[in-house]
């Protein structure tokens, strides 16, 4: 019974959304919000991660290092340019999975060096 009631509330907020006049632009500005948040909190966590392990990164090797910032650049760029990509059609949707890849594969590989040697 609960379950329903909550559904009820959220298809309620949906309709409004839906049928009010506005309501597309009120959805683009909580969607926004919620993106801009997503991402704060991300950048949060990297910080912490970032002063808590200082000692482990700066003691990786030059080149390990390099690829460690430019890994985590490259999804940062690609995620600034999702809606240009998605915009570009099927070719923008296989190059930006293409480049998150590229971006996680830098990162995996830079795990593997740092377990390597630790």
């Amino acid at each position: 019974m609960q379950f329903a009631w909550k559904f009820g509330v959220i298809a309620l907020i949906a309709l409004g959304l839906v049928v009010l006049p506005g309501g597309g632009n009120a959805l683009d500005v909580v969607l926004t919000l919620l993106t801009i948040a997503f991402f704060g909190a991300i950048a949060l966590l990297v910080y912490r991660f970032y002063r808590q392990y200082r000692i482990e990164v700066e003691s990786l090797d030059d080149t390990v290092r390099f690829a460690l910032f430019a890994s985590v650049g490259l999804a940062l760029l690609t995620f600034t340019a999702t809606d240009r990509l998605f915009d570009a059609g099927g070719a923008g949707v296989v190059i930006w999975f293409a480049l998150l890849a590229l971006a996680s594969y830098g990162l995996f590989w830079v795990w593997t060096r740092y377990r390597r040697y630790g």
